[in-house]
């Protein structure tokens, strides 16, 4: 292997497959700002905020006034025959709510609002980590494929010396044989490394109703982002929209323990003597046996447990972060040695036992060792550096790297 590709790998540089490529590499923050853009799942959230907010609008609206006309002896037998005693009365009857029921409906549907709002919020950090997990996608890829590239290129080399052993009698003819079949493996290996390499650009895209043709990203894998370890503002403020939401109903459910009285007033035309009397009345319900008492204490109930859930899922969520951070730091740890030590050594070894194998000291097998410690070592680093991919990504998710304002938010 020449210098210089030993001092590519110690550097953890990237050799990428000529593609097409933008004027400039796509950051994480720019992926995730264009897939935001008219995200049909963001839609959907700011969908729910108008529907919320049109909710709010028919809690303010008082009940509707009623108008009865009644119409008394219109017809009957003897001197009451037709119309000639009829009583018609015309009233105007309006139900007076009570105990605060229109403000308790316009304050439960605010805090629907403030639900939705802290919901789509959520929705929009959700769609972050997806994002970032294919971010980090299309970087490993392009290391599969440096790799590929790079086991492919040795096998052909490996393969170049077996021939000259053979043909000089060296070796017997199956080296030649084992040689095209890992070369062979290794042209597999490449080819499938580079439909990743398209899979990973396309699906990245696809947040965005693009394609991966041409798309390149900027940074690296396994950079610590460095945030504290805090539990996402959104998270928290959808658990207290929720709880907010519980009060205002257990606030309904006693208002509607109140009766309400329904007013009316009207006139009364008598036709048998031309005059028309003024009449009034007032419905009160007695209210003897439902006061919604067991609406109420369910109500109270529910508040209680999202209450609870809330603190519950606070607790969990810090947890959480805390082991995630320890297993990513020793991922990242992991991965950086791999590279930065253990690769290198694999691979100045393999240097060495070709080197004696073209000397006549070792033999095909010993090189075929050598090369395999090579890819299991590659293997270890692209287990480590998805693991880190996983783990840090739910890290951003939970501390909300990317939280940023809804449309809810922003335009009250």
């Amino acid at each position: 292997m020449s210098r210089l590709m030993t001092a590519a790998l110690l550097a953890g540089a990237l050799y990428l497959p000529a593609m097409p490529v933008l004027a400039e590499p796509l950051t994480l923050e720019q992926a995730i700002q264009r897939a935001s853009e008219g995200a049909p799942r963001l839609q959907a959230g700011d969908a729910a905020i108008d529907a919320a907010r049109a909710a709010r609008i028919q809690a303010a609206v008082r009940p509707n006034p009623t108008v009865t006309v009644t119409g008394e002896n219109l017809a009957g037998s003897g001197r009451y025959n037709v119309l000639s005693q009829s009583e018609v009365t015309a009233s105007y009857s309006q139900t007076l709510e009570r105990g605060g029921k229109r403000e308790a409906r316009t304050a439960l549907a605010e805090r629907d609002i403030g639900v939705a709002s802290a919901s789509a919020q959520v929705a929009r950090l959700d769609l972050a980590a997806q994002v970032e997990r294919a971010y980090y996608d299309v970087i490993i890829a392009d290391e599969i494929a440096w790799a590929a590239e790079y086991r492919l290129k040795t096998e052909r080399q490996m393969q170049a010396e077996a021939l000259r052993r053979v043909r000089g009698y060296k070796d017997p003819l199956f080296v030649e044989t084992r040689a095209a079949a890992r070369v062979a493996q290794a042209e597999i290996y490449l080819a499938e490394a580079k439909r990743k390499q398209v899979s990973a650009r396309n699906i990245l895209a696809s947040f965005w109703g693009g394609t991966g043709e041409g798309l390149e990203v900027s940074g690296n894998v396994l950079i610590e982002a460095g945030q504290p370890l805090v539990i996402a503002p959104a998270d928290e403020a959808y658990e207290e929209a929720r709880v907010a939401r519980a009060k205002a109903a257990v606030t309904v459910e006693q208002s509607r323990g109140v009766q309400d009285y329904t007013v009316s007033g009207g006139v009364r035309y008598l036709r048998d003597t031309g005059d028309v009397a003024v009449v009034t009345g007032i419905t009160i319900p007695l209210g003897r046996f439902d006061r919604n008492q067991g609406n109420i204490e369910r109500a109270q109930a529910e508040r209680r447990r999202l209450e609870f859930e809330a603190e519950a899922d606070r607790l969990e969520r810090l947890r959480r972060l805390a082991a995630l951070r320890a297993d990513a730091d020793a991922a990242r740890l992991r991965a950086d040695a791999i590279k930065a030590e253990v690769l290198p050594r694999t691979v100045r070894t393999l240097d060495q036992v070709r080197d004696g194998y073209r000397r006549g000291g070792f033999t095909f097998r010993d090189v075929q060792d050598a090369a395999d410690a090579i890819i299991e070592v590659q293997e270890q680093w692209i287990a480590a550096a998805n693991r880190w991919r996983d783990l840090q990504t739910e890290i951003d998710r939970l501390s909300g790297r990317f939280d940023a304002p809804a449309r809810g938010e922003t335009d009250q």
